[in-house]
Order: structure tokens, then sequence, then C-alpha cells
């Protein structure tokens, strides 16, 4: 039906109801939906409440969707329509609520169209549509469209946010991180530094009483900026999607530009609950998170501690003691290659060539071992045979320059360019099929995302169909290596990087890659849970935890340990770190895989949304088993008292599991301990019989 700007008509969508209601309000319109309100007023400003917060998000109405024209912002424009309906698609039943207003600009005339859509489904979140059409007779240049544009109101919390910002640079940063005044952060989720870029388009900032998060809900990745920023001199956080093209784009009269698909939700808590209903949105629109592979739940050793000059001798005298501990994975890492692209085996560790491959990965085999194999693709070394007799595959930049891979001294292919995707899929059947390796360990920061390529030999029709269509290649991979054998393990490892959402459903062992310390292992495990709960979480290399011993992190969260250990001795060649198995270590690591296996809560239900990662103090963990529950709890130092949410029963035990040490009985009515921990505390509770 129609509506009036005027008549002063509010539309509000009942959270357990599709029935639309209306009643009077003054020159403003409200969506409701869950806990999210929405106000339009008759400039198509608007202002995001929560029912659950107790002071505003918003100080007022805001020009949230705008856009950069002929070098001028617009963003008020002066409502002249609006309309409701329902709704039924992939995701459910809902509303969808349009306004149509034209640009109070007289210099460019643009005639904006929002539609909001709200489902039963998904209470708490909209889902955005905007467009603008050039309503003149004259064209209209774009340099940049902005949706989702809020000032969030600090509550004066220490700090006065935390966020969640899963963009991925050279520094490495953790994607859960305090915003305080003096912050900001582009999130730009095209290539930032060389070699990184990508990550999940999701920002997500949080007080102790509400949040607020953003983001886009595209099917391929796209080159837009979700920023942060809280100057020195304010109370708010400015958060958005931002979208800046890079050629300006015209619009002759009559033509129309569509923003991305976006959307608002506000919610309690931390992230977890944000990217647990992100994903399942994402799903019911074609995303679809692989599929639990058991065998990517087993322990694993990575020679990787020998590096590049590794002998094999080295690595067939470890496989004993590998077995001894209770590993099960047995990866060969960098250096058996004859260079990035040409990955047949060199001459100097393996003298017979790929028969000497074949005889390894039979010994790894022997042992009862699955044997997993490291690769970089998508990277090809100057000089090397595969680019000098196929110049043609990689990807230039604009000035017609490759672009440089600068970790492997190398470049980048095309992800799009059909020989490329040939010569990848010939290496997967290589490795699998002719070696017989049982999974593949990509890495390489790189495999995140991938710049726009201008090789005009690709004919691509625009330079940004290669970082949009890269996720194709990683599916062809996952395909090929699962056809040759069902249970392959594809291990996709972009070091540092937020894995790009979009690559996720092609891999089926998430891992921190390349952690910088306990904090990251822990949090890049909590977003994995939250976006594909069934999948195998690898905590990497436990020497690249605190202490380089720190097994409490990844199995108190629910992930898979993992070492590069060496024994009886170090590479003579190795410069980076020394990771012999002393006598004291391997009691440690002994001790470590047994209560991993004898828990295995990697295969447990993760429940993020009880304990808030940011707020509270210790840093909690929570995992369900059948009727017992696992606590973690982690900090520098703890003396206090400790809260054990989650209870369902009257009473419960309460065991140290790691030190075999009953603390006693709980009741659900007092859920409170006092204890005192260094840096973790792992407890289990089970129903009191």
């Amino acid at each position: 039906m129609k509506i009036k700007s005027r008549s002063g008509i509010v539309l509000t969508l009942a959270a357990t109801s599709a029935l639309l209601v209306a009643s009077c309000a003054k020159n403003e319109m409200t969506i409701h939906s869950g806990n999210l309100k929405i106000e339009v007023n008759d400039q198509m400003l608007t202002l995001i409440s929560s029912d659950s917060s107790a002071k505003p998000l918003m100080k007022d109405f805001q020009p949230s969707e705008y856009i950069i024209a002929d070098g001028d912002t617009v963003s008020n424009f002066k409502l002249e329509s609006s309309s409701a309906e329902k709704i039924e698609d992939f995701a459910g039943s809902g509303k969808s609520f349009s306004y149509t207003g034209k640009a109070e600009s007289k210099n460019i005339p643009l005639t904006k169209i929002l539609q909001v859509s709200v489902y039963e489904n998904f209470t708490g979140w909209a889902f955005y549509k905007v467009q603008y059409v050039n309503s003149g007779t004259k064209d209209v240049v774009v340099q940049k469209w902005v949706n989702h544009s809020y000032k969030v109101n600090s509550n004066n919390d220490t700090p006065d946010f935390w966020s969640f910002m899963a963009s991925s640079t050279g520094a490495r940063k953790s994607w859960i991180l305090p915003v305080k005044p003096g912050f900001a952060q582009q999130n730009f989720l095209g290539m930032n530094d060389p070699d990184y870029g990508g990550g999940i388009p999701v920002l997500d900032v949080w007080r102790k009483d509400a949040g607020i998060a953003i983001g886009h809900t595209e099917l391929k990745p796209k080159l837009v900026s979700l920023p942060v920023n809280m100057k020195t001199d304010t109370t708010r956080a400015e958060i958005a999607v931002e979208y800046k093209y890079l050629v300006a784009d015209t619009l002759h009269p009559g033509d129309t530009l569509n923003t991305l698909g976006t959307f608002i939700t506000v919610h309690t808590g931390d992230n977890f609950k944000t990217l647990q209903q992100y994903a399942a949105y994402m799903q019911k629109k074609g995303i679809v998170m692989p599929a639990s592979e058991p065998l990517a739940f087993e322990p694993m050793w990575c020679a990787w501690g020998y590096m590049r000059k590794f002998t094999l001798a080295e690595i067939t005298g470890t496989l004993p003691k590998v077995k001894e501990l209770g590993f099960t994975w047995v990866t060969l890492d960098d250096g058996y290659q004859q260079a990035e692209g040409d990955w047949h085996t060199n001459k100097d560790r393996f003298p017979n060539g790929d028969a000497d491959m074949i005889k390894l990965v039979e010994l790894i085999h022997s042992y009862g071992f699955k044997a997993q194999l490291w690769w970089a693709p998508l990277a090809v070394d100057p000089g090397s045979k595969l680019l000098t007799e196929h110049p043609d595959i990689i990807l230039k930049n604009a000035d017609g320059s490759p672009q440089k891979i600068s970790w492997w001294d190398s470049y980048y292919m095309s992800p799009v360019y059909q020989p490329v995707l040939d010569h990848t899929q010939a290496m997967v059947n290589l490795f699998i099929k002719e070696w017989g390796f049982d999974g593949l360990k990509l890495d390489g920061q790189h495999l995140n995302a991938c710049p726009p390529d201008y090789n005009p030999e690709h004919k691509l029709a625009n330079p940004e169909d290669a970082p949009e269509n890269m996720p194709a290649i990683f599916k062809l991979i996952y395909e090929t290596a699962r056809q040759i054998k069902p249970a392959a393990i594809v291990q996709l490892c972009p070091c540092g990087d937020a894995m790009s959402f979009y690559n996720m459903p092609y891999t089926n062992q998430f891992v921190a890659s390349d952690p910088v310390g306990s904090t990251q292992v822990r949090s890049k495990g909590k977003t994995y849970k939250a976006l594909a709960p069934n999948t195998a979480y690898f905590g990497d290399h436990v020497e690249l935890s605190d202490n380089q011993n720190d097994f409490a992190s990844t199995i108190g969260i629910g992930g898979v340990p993992g070492t590069k250990f060496t024994w009886p001795k170090d590479n003579p060649f190795v410069t980076e770190g020394h990771f012999v198995l002393t006598p004291e270590k391997e009691k440690v690591w002994k001790k470590w895989i047994n209560i991993y296996k004898a828990h295995m809560l990697s295969k447990g239900e993760y429940l993020g949304g009880i304990y808030d990662i940011g707020y509270d103090v210790p840093e909690t963990h929570l995992i369900r088993k059948a009727d017992t529950l696992f606590y973690a709890f982690y900090a520098k130092n703890y003396n206090g008292k400790l809260q054990l949410r989650g209870l369902t029963s009257d009473s419960y035990k309460v065991v140290d599991y790691v030190n075999n040490r009953e603390i006693g009985i709980i009741k659900k009515g007092k859920p409170e301990i006092s204890l005192k921990f260094d840096n973790y505390l792992l407890l289990m509770a089970f129903p009191a019989q």
C-alpha cells in the first residue's frame, strides 16, 4: 500500500508476527525487528536504536546512506513516497519497506530509493538495497557511495567499545580490538599491503549493554571499506560501509546505480551471535560452509621446524617420536619444490626426483600417519619453467607491471585465467593422486585476495573480476582433491590474514594462520566457530603461542593441536628459532595430546554467546559435550570469583581436568567459585549425582 510521508504513519514489524501494524508519529516512519528500531524522517535521514540498551545508540537522525558525485556529497533527499509489502523469498517471510526521495541539491538531480527488508527468521536484522537514479538531463559522475554511516554513542565503558574488524594488512592485527578516542582503522577488503588483503565483510562495535553491526551480503568479495573512527575529542565512534570506484562511474540521464546489498543489526554481548546469524543468512543466499571432516580433528606434526633446508633423514628420523607422542598427521612443508610454480621435487633433497617423494609418502603411511603437503598456489617465480613457457599467466597492474608477491619473491598468477586453473588442477592431481598425499596445506597471505587484473591477454570485462572470482580457484582445488580422496583435508592458511569469508566453503580445516600469540589463537577460534561451527579449527603450531607451549589456548577453546618440534636436534641451517623436543618438553607435549584425545573438545558445541570476549574478565570460553560443560579461563594472573554460566542442572561437580584436581560442588542458583590461577584454568563441570 502507498503511504504519504507527511501523514505521520508509523510502520511496525513485531518480532513474532509478519503482520503490519500502523500507528501515528511525527513526520517519521519506524521499522521494528526484534530489538532493532529504524526511524526514517522526511529527509530520508535515519536513526537507529536498540530496545535492549539503557542509553541510546545515537543522538539524532543521521545521513546514513549518501553518495559523492561530481565532487559533492549528496546526503539529504526530500522523501516523496513510501510503501510496504509482505515478502517471501530465500530468507523466509517478512516485510519490505521502500522509500523514494529527490536530492535537495539542485546541481545534482538524483532520486534515491531505499529498500529495507526484515524477516521473521532474522529478528534484529534489516537488509538494505539502495539505488540512485539520474533524474536530470545531464551526466552525473559518481566517485563513491556510503551506506550505514553512523555515529554511535559511547556508554563510558572501559574501553568505550570493543570491535570486530576482520580486514587484512601486513600488521597482522587482531580482529577483536578495543576502540577508544584516537582510534582509526579503514578496514579495506581489497589489497592493503603487498600480499595482504580480503577478509570478512562484517563490522561490529559493541558496548557492555548493546552493539551494532553492519556489512555487505553479496555473493562475491567486493572492494569495500568498513571504517571505524573515534576522534580524540568525541564520545562517538563513526562506522560505515563505503565503496570508492577505481574509475569514476558515469550515470547518464535515466541510469540507475545500485549499491551493494548491505545489512544492519543490533545485539547484546560480543560479535559471536552477529557472525552466527550472518553465516546463517549467507548460507540461505548460497554461501554454504563445508561439511565436517573427521580426519581434520586429528593432531598434526609439521616438518617446518627443520625449515626449507630439511633433509629426508631428519624427517624420517623424527617419525617414531611423532608416533610415540600421539600425533596422527605428518606435514611436509616448504623446500621440496624446484621453484614456486615448478612443484616437482628438487634434486638437493630428493636425488631420485618424484620417486623419492612417493617413497616418503609410503613410509609416512607405514607408520599409520596421514600425509599432508605444503603448497603455495597462485605463486610463480621469475625464471621458473612454468613462467618461461607461459608468460601470459601473470596478473598485471594498471601500469602493465606484473603484480609481485613479496613474501615468495614471485609473481601472482591470475586466478581467473583458464591456463592457471588448468595448471592448478594438474598440481592437485600430482600431489594427491600420483604422490599419494592425503591432504594439502595451502599457504601464503597472498591467497586471501588479489588486486584487479589488467592483463589484456586475459580479456576480462572488468579488472575487478579477478578478486571477485578468486574463490573459484579454491573451489577447484577442494573439489578436485576430494574427488580423488573423499576424506582429503584441504587446509587454507592465509598467513596473518582474516580469511576471506568467500574462500571458507573450500577448506575443511580452518587454521589460526600464524597467530601473533595466544590471544589471536583464541579470538580467531571464536570467530570461525561462529561462522562454521562444524568445521575443524587448527590452532597452528604451538610454538607460535605464548611461551611456545600454550596448548591450553588451543585445546581449551576447542582447537586441534599441532607442533613443529625437531628431534633429536635442529637442522644446522635453521636461524628462526629452535624447536628441539627436550626431555622436559616431551613430557608437556605428551600430557597435552593425551588431554586433547581424552576430551576432544574440538568436536564439542562451542557456546560463544555466553561470555563477552571483550568485557568479561577473565576471558572465558565455554564448550558443551553431552551434559558436561568445559570452561576455559585466561588471564596473566587472576585471583577472585569466577562465574560458571550456562548451568542447567541443579548442582555440578567441578574438576580441574588438566591437573586432575577436584574443585567442589557448585549450585545453579549460585554459580560462582573463588579461585586463583596464572595464564589459564581449564575446568569441567558435570551434574552431581
